[in-house]
Order: C-alpha cells, then sequence, then structure tokens
C-alpha cells in the first residue's frame, strides 16, 4: 500500500478538509505512503489526463484546517451510471473512473461521501476491483451506522447562531421570525438547533403539522405577554396539501425551497402575527468547522488509513459509543436514519412546550 487517493463527493460541508488532512499524515508519517487527491471527485477520475494534486507537507502548512468547503472540490451531479453528454445523449463512464484509477496506480482510495456516493463507488469499485474505504459527510446526519458525520455539528451550530440573532429582531419589532434550514429528507438539523436556539415552533418532515395548530401555539404565548416568536423549519417539511415546496432554477432544475415563505403566508392568513423569513441555504455548508468537526473528521481520516494499510477495504468508519469503529460498506448505507417520535430529543421539545406538530 504505497499509493492511495482521497476524493470527496457529493455536497460539499464543513470538515472535509480537516479530514483529508488528518488522511495525508497519517498515511505519510506513519506508513510512507504517497497521496493524491483527485479533484472534483468522480469527474477527476473521468477526465483525461486525470485531474490531481499530490499531497505534500506544505499544502497544509496554512488555514486548510479551518475552511469550510472541500479544497479538491466535488460534485453532486452527473450518474456515473448515465453521464449526460454535450450532445444530449447519456454514457455509462464508470469505466473510465476505473481506468483513472488503475492509470494514478492507487492501491486504494477513501472515498468522503454521503449515502449516495458511498453506494455509487462501491458498486463501482466491486466492477473494477478498487480497494476502497469510506467516511461519512453529511449536514443531514442521515447515515444510519453513524451517531456523527462530518458537517453536521457546523451546520446546526450556524442555524443556532442565527436563530440567536432573529430572537432580538423578533422582540424588538413583536414578529415571528422564521428560519429555513436545510434537511432534503431528515429533520436533525431542525430539531437540534432548534432546541439549542430557544425556537417555539420545530417543523421537520418526519412528523405531521397543521397552521392550526402553529397559531393556536402563537395564541397561548400571546396570552402569556409573549409577542413575538421564532419558528425552525426543515426545507423537506411539506405544505398542508401534501405537496413539496420547491423552487425552479435558471438550468431548469427544481430543487427544495420556499416552505418557510409558505408557512408565513399561512400564518398571516390565519391570524394578526407579522411574520419575515430567513431562508439560511448554503450558509450552513461552507461556514469555518466547528471543533466537534474538526475533531469528528480527524479522527475519522486516521481510522480510514489505519484501514487500508490493513488491506481492509469495502469498510465505512463511523462513530458509536464514543468512539471511531468501523463496518462494511453496505451495512453501513442500508439504514438510513431520520427523526423518530421515540428519540430523546422529540420528547425534549415537547417537554419545552415546543410545538413540534400534531402529537402530544
Amino acid at each position: 500500500m504505497k499509493r492511495i487517493g482521497i476524493l470527496t463527493s457529493g455536497g460539499d460541508c464543513a470538515g472535509l478538509n480537516a479530514a483529508v488532512r488528518s488522511i495525508f499524515y497519517r498515511a505519510k508519517d506513519k506508513y510512507e505512503m504517497d497521496v493524491f487527491g483527485i479533484i472534483e471527485g468522480t469527474v477527476g477520475l473521468m477526465n483525461r489526463p486525470v485531474s490531481y494534486t499530490k499531497l505534500d507537507y506544505n499544502t497544509f502548512s496554512g488555514n486548510l484546517l479551518r475552511q469550510g468547503g472541500t479544497f479538491l472540490g466535488t460534485t453532486n451531479k452527473g450518474n456515473p451510471f448515465k453521464f449526460p453528454m454535450s450532445d444530449g445523449s447519456y454514457k455509462d463512464r464508470t469505466v473510465e473512473i476505473i481506468s483513472g484509477y488503475h492509470e494514478l496506480g492507487l492501491d486504494g482510495l477513501i472515498v468522503i461521501g454521503g449515502d449516495g456516493s458511498m453506494k455509487i463507488l462501491k458498486t463501482i469499485a466491486d466492477k473494477g476491483g478498487l480497494n476502497i474505504v469510506a467516511i461519512p459527510k453529511t449536514i443531514d446526519n442521515d447515515v444510519g451506522a453513524t451517531e456523527n458525520s462530518i458537517g453536521f455539528n457546523t451546520a446546526v451550530n450556524v442555524a443556532t447562531n442565527a436563530l440567536d440573532n432573529l430572537q432580538f429582531t423578533a422582540a424588538s419589532h413583536n414578529r415571528t421570525m422564521i428560519l429555513e434550514v436545510m434537511g432534503r429528507d431528515a429533520g436533525h438539523i431542525a430539531l437540534n438547533a432548534g432546541i439549542a436556539g430557544g425556537a417555539d415552533v420545530i417543523l421537520i418532515p418526519e412528523i405531521g403539522y397543521s397552521i392550526d395548530g402553529i397559531v393556536e401555539k402563537l395564541k397561548k404565548m400571546n396570552n402569556h405577554g409573549i409577542k413575538h416568536s421564532l419558528i425552525i423549519v426543515a426545507e423537506a417539511v411539506k405544505q398542508e396539501d401534501g405537496k413539496n415546496s420547491t423552487v425552479k432554477f435558471a438550468d431548469g432544475e427544481e430543487r427544495l425551497g420556499g416552505i418557510g415563505t409558505y408557512i408565513a403566508h399561512q400564518i398571516m392568513q390565519k391570524s394578526s402575527a407579522e411574520c419575515r423569513v430567513t431562508t439560511l441555504g448554503h450558509v450552513q455548508r461552507g461556514a469555518p468547522p466547528t471543533t466537534q468537526d474538526r475533531i469528528l473528521a480527524s479522527a475519522f481520516g486516521v481510522h480510514a488509513v489505519d484501514l487500508l494499510a490493513q488491506k481492509k477495504f469495502d469498510r465505512m468508519v463511523a462513530w458509536s459509543d464514543r468512539k471511531v469503529v468501523d463496518f462494511p460498506i453496505e451495512k453501513g448505507i442500508e439504514t438510513y436514519r431520520k427523526v423518530e417520535l421515540e428519540d430523546s430529543l422529540v420528547k425534549t421539545a415537547l417537554a419545552l412546550g415546543i410545538y413540534l406538530g400534531d402529537i402530544s
């Protein structure tokens, strides 16, 4: 095991650079490996020549540990099994990814990605005989086999800070401030930040709600002399009629967004509350990583290199019971971690009097 590669795949998040840094130091100092960073994820392996950079100590002599995003670049577009070509056709480009791995003479590859990226790379690795180890990263924290993923803590911290700031302006004008946060399928960001940031209403995709229920909560607060409030809502929360709230962009793609504005409009239709909406969007992804994300990423990176050195391939590192463990990649991604009604944080939110939907 002399030459290893690293790629970041899927959406970016805070802590990726810390992971790449720890992989390099462990690989170089412990095992004398050469480490190659693949540029823009699987796209870099498709390119000819392959897009890569050879990492050295000078790469990490500056502020990379503190920077959000990934200096290697990433991609979350273009399914390599059905990659869109410039002429409008589609092509299976997995063979190009496999040959790019072999052209670099790699003995192993560390993949930092979410469940979708891990599933894709595992399939490609099986097809081409690639030696891979995976590190979970997702701000949604929805990879089932790990208690924490890289990027989640930073996203929660950004959302909590936003609620802290919004509280002051809400109180100044007696307004209801609505904060829309990311959470494509799961409501972990909204639930955690909502509790930490003192939200009065938390809306997540796993629990149904009603506008009448929200309005009733605001009326109860008003009866206690509290005329301002904070609402946090995950982007994947549906409208009352069950439809997704989406925004269509200039490239024709529709993405989740706008549920905060929908909630504000409905509340103002049914009450005297004055609402304002803030959408955090990619601020949650690009923020400097928190202490916890830097530590988690560093621990994951070290363990991933050790797995490659021990020739324990097709494994995903994970955090469980306050330590780093590893599972077969298939097991790591077979379960999806959503918010359950029995979760301690759900019970905590309800005990605090937070409106969490039409449950008791």
